[in-house]
């Protein structure tokens, strides 16, 4: 079946499941298992898989619209998208050909993952990183502790990013091992539903076999693993402007002040223009970036930060015009617009926040040809 028609009904199955329920699971803090299970069994969280090991194989670019539609929908439930689909990443790019046919059919068919990079002291600084994935004979002990590890509640199996000899490792660690302890972050200000929690990591035990790319400069590493959490944030940005403009739009069409339409008074209409923009703006640089996957293109990574930084940046900005259109009624707790605001801030700070996006891109407009 052709990845349009796949991803065309993974789009009604997401209304099914979704519904008019994500407030609800923003406010609870929780999206059902079911729900994770059906998507994950059916492929929908890392639809990039290759057929070969039961994935759906898509290319990035209708990866990226599906994220984006899952984003407009829940930003949970897409950040646990973006969580499994950087382990099923982080597997490809520095697996073995035997851990591709070991872990990628079970993250397309129905197992739970999460990525844990951060630490208290090691967030946009990694060299700070202190987990360690100690070598002993055909086993490896991992200790460490990793905070805000989005999908870890979730999840089954934590690819666990750690220093391992003098470089670094990922290993994926059964969430159920001895040693493993999973606690929940409590009350995040954004996708509260999304499973943040902190990995603490004493002394587990695990065959050798589960260490990825061992003795990779940690740089390397975690950039690799990073590119596509960066990706599929900026086009679940995405997402998230086109539902701010879908409720502001309707909002000025159909309330009314001083006998007229919002949509008539020229500074609402500022604001929806300003609206427009945005997304047109992420979707263009979503869009450029996604070819840039799909055509293996060298200007990839510097495509893939654009693309996070213009999109976190233009649905912060978005978010609060879309506030400013709907006024109180968009002060309700679970107003779509609403929990955009919250998690549209959250976008600036995760996968490299603002800052850190901003270093990578000065660092390659300094090394840039003339024009």
């Amino acid at each position: 079946m052709p990845e349009t028609e796949t991803l065309t009904g993974a789009r009604e199955l997401i209304d099914d499941l979704v519904g008019d329920r994500a407030a609800e699971w923003d406010r609870a803090g929780l999206i059902p298992d079911d729900v994770l299970r059906t998507l994950a069994t059916r492929g929908l969280l890392c639809a990039g898989v290759p057929d070969t090991f039961g994935g759906l194989g898509t290319s990035s670019a209708a990866n990226g619209e599906f994220t984006a539609y899952v984003g407009s929908r829940c930003s949970s439930l897409r950040s646990v998208m973006t969580s499994q689909g950087m382990a099923a990443w982080t597997i490809q790019r520095l697996g073995s050909p035997r851990q591709h046919a070991e872990y990628l059919p079970q993250l397309a068919g129905g197992k739970l993952a999460a990525v844990a990079f951060s630490e208290a002291e090691a967030g946009s600084d990694l060299s700070a990183m202190t987990t360690t994935i100690e070598p002993d004979g055909d086993t490896v002990t991992v200790r460490g502790q990793k905070v805000w590890t989005t999908a870890a509640h979730y999840a089954d199996m934590i690819v666990v990013v750690g220093r391992y000899g003098s470089g670094a490792a990922a290993v994926v660690v059964p969430a159920s091992a001895p040693g493993v302890t999973v606690s929940r972050v409590p009350q995040p200000s954004g996708c509260r539903a999304a499973g943040h929690a902190d990995v603490r990591l004493d002394d587990v035990r695990l065959p050798a076999s589960a260490v990825l790319g061992g003795g990779q400069p940690l740089m390397l590493l975690v950039t690799t693993a990073l590119a596509y959490g960066r990706i599929s944030v900026a086009w679940g940005c995405v997402g998230i402007l086109r539902a701010c403009l879908d409720a502001a739009r309707e909002h000025a069409r159909t309330r009314k002040q001083f006998g007229k339409p919002l949509a008539g008074h020229q500074l609402v209409g500022r604001h929806l223009a300003n609206l427009l923009t945005a997304e047109q703006i992420a979707t263009r640089v979503c869009e450029h970036a996604s070819r840039c996957w799909d055509e293996g293109s060298p200007e990839m990574v510097v495509a893939t930060v654009l693309a996070k930084q213009v999109g976190a940046l233009q649905a912060a900005q978005g978010a609060a015009a879309a506030v400013q259109v709907l006024g109180s009624a968009a002060a309700h707790e679970g107003h779509v617009v609403e929990r955009a605001y919250r998690d549209a801030k959250l976008m600036e700070l995760i996968e490299g926040s603002t800052e850190i996006c901003q270093l990578i891109l000065a660092d390659h407009a300094v090394s840039m040809p003339g024009l």
